[in-house]
């Protein structure tokens, strides 16, 4: 008896605490095969990719936190930032280019780390799964880009933090390097430096050299905080608050590298473009500040698909 009373409380402060906050209920979408062309930039359109269907994550079955912190296609990350960690490369492809196979699995870090909590893309810009991502883009056109969908450039501590995780990795994979987990070390395709400054020249020359693939077609290629195609795929643009040893100090940096064989991994940034720089291999990834969290107890058997 008492059982089933305890049952009949539990199950209606279940839907009450759902009932106090706008959660809204879709069934499983499916693939329409609908074309969805990404936005035009600077007049030239990018590749166009049949829409990927979403999918639904099943119940917890327990009392959680549902995060409104980050709108559905962001990832939340909390973590330290490490701002000097100690990486040693114990095997070199080239020690001139700062290319390593094998990175030491234990690392400290040197300094005091410093706690973040942002949103992040989860994929490289449009952000959708199955997508190929925009390139050729300036700095000043990715804050553009961001801007317009109320987020913001990326800073170089953030997009570090999403790509080594909490254990501080050097790929977002490991420790290893791993041209089949990320898509980089593809030969490198002399690029035709005046067809890619001609506007009427420019897409085709892209559509020559460009080696990218749809967001998201590596599984294996996420960090621990699930943001995928972090390394490799397209250059990144982030907000850079530290210049350049070389000089000049330019806010525009570059992070993750390209398809082709670079350093590839989390730490390195590049620091010598300025902010009109547009390269055939340079894409963005948005970032955003953090909203806040509302408590729910599921009930079995649903399934939350959007939370708003």
């Amino acid at each position: 008896m008492f059982s089933k009373a305890w049952l009949i409380i539990v199950a209606t402060l279940g839907i009450g605490a759902l009932a106090a906050v706008d959660v809204r209920f879709h069934p499983m979408h499916r693939a329409t095969g609908k074309r969805s062309a990404t936005p035009r930039l600077n007049g030239m359109p990018g590749p166009t990719q049949l829409q990927a269907p979403a999918t639904i994550a099943p119940a917890p079955r327990i009392v959680a936190a549902i995060s409104l912190s980050c709108s559905s296609d962001m990832v939340e990350v909390t973590g330290d930032y490490c701002p000097d960690p100690e990486e040693i490369c114990e095997e070199y492809i080239s020690e001139r280019r700062d290319r390593c196979e094998r990175f030491r699995t234990t690392e400290r870090c040197i300094g005091k780390p410093e706690p973040k909590n942002y949103c992040i893309d989860r994929f490289e810009y449009p952000n959708e799964l199955g997508r190929w991502p925009l390139v050729a883009v300036t700095w000043d056109d990715a804050q553009e880009l961001c801007s317009k969908e109320g987020k913001r450039l990326c800073t170089e501590e953030e997009w570090t933090l999403a790509c080594e995780g909490p254990e501080r990795k050097p790929y977002p994979f490991g420790y290893t390097r791993d041209r089949t987990a990320c898509n980089f070390d593809k030969p490198y395709i002399m690029p035709d430096n005046f067809a890619f400054d001609d506007p009427h020249t420019r897409a085709a020359e892209i559509a020559r050299v460009n080696q990218s693939e749809p967001s998201g077609s590596r599984a294996r290629c996420v960090s621990d905080y699930g943001v995928y195609d972090l390394t490799g795929n397209v250059d990144e643009w982030v907000f850079n608050g530290h210049g350049s040893p070389q000089g000049p100090e330019f806010r525009s940096g570059l992070k993750g590298g390209y398809w082709g064989p670079v350093r590839n991994r989390c730490r390195p940034m590049t620091t010598d473009h300025n902010q009109w720089h547009r390269g055939y291999q340079i894409g963005l990834r948005c970032c955003s500040d953090v909203r806040g969290t509302v408590p729910v107890t599921p009930i079995a058997g649903v399934r939350i698909a959007e939370l708003i």
